[in-house]
Parts: structure tokens; C-alpha cells; sequence
């Protein structure tokens, strides 16, 4: 009943559009600061290394940790990228409708990845509006670009597997 209610309720999605806006908004500008001002991870990733998360005596997350170290830290200029447009890119698809469940998923990967790394901010009130987003499927994006974009990749992909059903007809008739 909720998930019918959540993934096909047009008062629902008006909602979820509020929402949506919101988050989208709050990664966009998050993003275009960092764009504009220039953004450098290198301070925050040693620190996320240097203060890791722990529980207790232990590491919370060492294989992160780990990545943080061997990966992300020695690619910082690569991060450098990924971070603030990754961000503006999130916010542009969740204020848009664009692509709304996949903007929202991978909005969550940024947080739980800051989140990781022993930042609190709003990221569990970023990942709870998300999860919403994400559970409402389509239904999110319903009165965005979603509304267009969705059926116009179903459709692409309808007839790319028709193709391929008449392309193995005929290699077993041959």
C-alpha cells in the first residue's frame, strides 16, 4: 500500500518534487562553491586519515580509510574534479527532475563517503530525504524532465532489445 502510494500518487510526487528541489538546491550550490572558488581535497583527505572514524580502539571503516590513502590522496586533483562537479551535476539533476533516482543515488554515495570520512553536517538529513527520492522512483521526477527523458530511454532501450531478438531469430534459422 505505501510503496503504490509513494511510487504513483501524484500528491505524492508534488511532494517529492518540494523535496527534491530542496536537496537539489542545497548539493547545487554546494557544488558551484566549490567550482568557483577553486577546491583543493588534499587538507581534507589527509585529515580524514590522519582522524579516521573509530570504534573504540578500532578503526571504524579501514577499508576506507585505505582507499583514502592509497587512492584519493595521491589522485587528489582528480578528486578535485569529481567532488565539485559531481556535487553541481547531483543538485542540477535533483532540481531539474533529470534523472532524479540516479542524482539521488549518487548525492547519497557523496554523503555516506563524507560521512566515512568523519564529517557530520547534514549528510544523515541529505541521505533520509534521498532514500525517499530513491524508494519513489520515477514518481520522483514526475513533474520534472523525468516525465520525458524516462519513457524517450525506455523506448531506446525497447528497441535496441528488439533488434537484438530479430538478430538472434535469424542466427538460429542460419
Amino acid at each position: 500500500m505505501f510503496n503504490k502510494l509513494l511510487r504513483e500518487n501524484n500528491i505524492v510526487a508534488g511532494i517529492l518534487t518540494v523535496i527534491r528541489i530542496y536537496l537539489g538546491w542545497h548539493w547545487l550550490t554546494a557544488g558551484w562553491g566549490k567550482v568557483m572558488n577553486g577546491f583543493d581535497a588534499t587538507g581534507f583527505l589527509a585529515g580524514a586519515i590522519a582522524n579516521p572514524v573509530t570504534s573504540g580502539e578500532d578503526l571504524a571503516y579501514p577499508l576506507y580509510v585505505k582507499f583514502i590513502e592509497s587512492f584519493a590522496l595521491p589522485n587528489a586533483e582528480i578528486i578535485n574534479i569529481l567532488i565539485p562537479w559531481g556535487e553541481f551535476l547531483v543538485g542540477l539533476g535533483l532540481i531539474l527532475g533529470c534523472l532524479t533516482t540516479y542524482a539521488a543515488f549518487f548525492g547519497m554515495v557523496m554523503n555516506f563517503a563524507f560521512l566515512f570520512a568523519g564529517t557530520i553536517s547534514s549528510n544523515p538529513w541529505d541521505i533520509l530525504l534521498a532514500i525517499f527520492l530513491v524508494a519513489a522512483g520515477f514518481n520522483a521526477g514526475k513533474f520534472g524532465l523525468d516525465r520525458f527523458v524516462i519513457p524517450a530511454f525506455r523506448n531506446k532501450f525497447q528497441k535496441v532489445k528488439n533488434k537484438e531478438k530479430v538478430v538472434q531469430a535469424v542466427s538460429k534459422t542460419t
